[in-house]
């Protein structure tokens, strides 16, 4: 299973909280960057930021199952600091 598929099994879990999947896709983002050394490759490193940048747009739309179109949640607002940072923003 590639990591997109894994994001995609979090986010479309029905039997856990929206808790338990922040916590699951940033554990996944850690757990990638962790991984990471100093020997790897710009290309392993590139990779990892790609995989990263669709982890936190999924958290990003996490909240807004949360909000259902109301006010932006806390979430929402993590989701899209996270962006930002990578951004450089």
């Amino acid at each position: 299973m590639n990591e997109q598929e894994k994001i995609e099994e979090i986010l479309f879990n029905q039997d856990h909280s929206e808790r338990w999947k922040y916590d699951e896709l940033l554990a996944m983002d850690a757990d990638m960057y962790t991984m990471l050394g100093t020997d790897s490759t710009k290309t392993e490193r590139n990779r990892v930021k790609k995989i990263s940048r669709k982890i936190y747009q999924a958290i990003k739309s996490l909240n807004c199952t949360i909000s259902e179109g109301k006010n932006i949640s806390e979430a929402n607002r993590l989701g899209q600091s996270f962006m930002s940072t990578m951004d450089g923003k």
